[in-house]
C-alpha cells in the first residue's frame, strides 16, 4: 500500500520546469550544481499544485519550507519541477534531488526506501467526502451502502486497491487529477457537490484547504481494515516526512532538529490549510540508516 500512497502524494514527472519566482521567492536555475552551502536550503517543489505548492509560495509545503529555512538560518531556494508529468516519482527524484539540483523534497512517505526520510512532521489519512446529511451510514469501505452509490476515487491509490478487492468497481469512477498538471484536487469536491458521485474517497491534505469553499460537504476518516481472513490490513493513514539524498545524514539531522523543536509552529501552519493531524503510532519505527 505504501507505493500507492507515494503515487498519490508525489506524482513526480520526468520533465522539470524552472522559472523566476515572484514576490522574492527564490528559484533555482536549470544549471544548478551540487552545493554544500550551509547558508541555503534548496527545495524541489511543484510549481502549480495547490494546496501543496506553487511558484507564488501559497501552498502548505511552501509555508513549511519557509519556516524550516528560517529556523535553520538559511536562505530558501526552489527548484521548480512538476510532480505530475510522465515518468513517475522515481524519475523526479533522479532528475532533481539525486542530480543535486536541490537538497530536500517536502513530501515523502515516512520509511520510503528511495531516499532518506526525516522524522515525520505530519500524519493524516484518506477520507470519505459526502454531502452533509447524506450517506451518514458510510463508516468504512465495507459499509453495505457502498454497493448502492457512485464512488469516486483518484486512480492509482490505496482506495482503488480496496475498491477492486471489495468488488465495487462496477459502481466506481476514477479521477485523474494527480496525473494532470492542469487539474486541481478541488475538482474532486466539485464532483460530489454536483452529484456526479455520492462519495469521494481521497487523501485529506489534498482537499482540506478547499473544503471552506464547499460548505455543503463533510469529511469522515477512512478506517484501516482487514478485508479477508489471512490478508494484511489495508492502511489509510500515513506519516509524511521530508526527504534528502541517501547519505546526507547531516542535513537530515538538522531537519529533524527543526521538526522536533518547532512542532507547534508546523502544526499551526498545517491547520491553516485544514490538514487534520493524527497522532503517530506509539512505537513508530524510524531508521537512522
Amino acid at each position: 500500500m505504501k507505493s500507492s500512497m507515494t503515487r498519490w502524494i508525489m506524482f513526480a514527472g520526468c520533465a522539470a520546469f524552472f522559472a523566476a519566482a515572484p514576490n522574492g521567492v527564490a528559484a533555482a536555475s536549470t544549471t544548478a550544481q551540487p552545493s554544500n552551502n550551509s547558508h541555503v536550503l534548496r527545495v524541489c517543489a511543484d510549481p502549480n499544485y495547490l494546496p501543496y505548492s506553487n511558484r507564488a509560495g501559497q501552498g502548505f509545503e511552501n509555508k513549511i519550507a519557509e519556516l524550516i529555512a528560517k529556523a535553520m538560518g538559511r536562505k530558501l531556494e526552489y527548484t521548480w519541477a512538476s510532480y505530475r508529468m510522465h515518468g513517475g516519482f522515481s524519475n523526479f527524484l533522479a532528475l532533481n534531488l539525486d542530480a543535486h539540483k536541490c537538497d530536500v523534497v517536502m513530501n515523502l512517505p515516512t520509511g520510503d526506501n528511495e531516499e532518506m526520510a526525516t522524522k515525520p512532521y505530519y500524519r493524516s489519512s484518506y477520507v470519505f467526502v459526502t454531502r452533509k446529511g447524506k450517506h451518514l451510514h458510510i463508516r468504512s469501505m465495507r459499509s453495505v451502502s457502498m454497493h448502492a452509490i457512485k464512488i469516486g476515487f483518484e486512480a492509482g491509490t490505496t482506495p482503488e486497491t480496496a475498491i477492486k478487492m471489495l468488488g465495487l468497481m462496477e459502481n466506481a469512477v476514477a479521477f485523474h487529477v494527480a496525473s494532470n498538471p492542469n487539474a486541481s484536487p478541488r475538482q474532486l469536491l466539485q464532483a460530489v457537490q454536483d452529484g456526479k458521485v455520492g462519495v469521494m474517497v481521497t487523501w485529506e491534505p489534498a482537499i482540506g484547504a478547499f473544503m471552506k469553499d464547499f460548505p455543503g460537504l463533510q469529511m469522515r476518516r477512512v478506517p484501516s481494515e482487514e478485508y479477508a481472513p489471512g490478508l494484511p490490513q489495508v492502511n489509510y493513514t500515513y506519516s509524511m516526512s521530508m526527504g534528502v539524498r541517501k547519505g546526507d545524514k547531516a542535513l537530515r539531522a538538522a531537519l529533524d532538529k527543526v521538526i522536533a523543536t518547532h512542532k507547534s509552529e508546523i502544526g499551526a501552519t498545517l491547520a491553516k490549510f485544514n490538514v487534520r493531524l493524527l497522532p503517530n503510532p506509539r512505537h513508530f519505527n524510524y531508521s537512522n540508516n
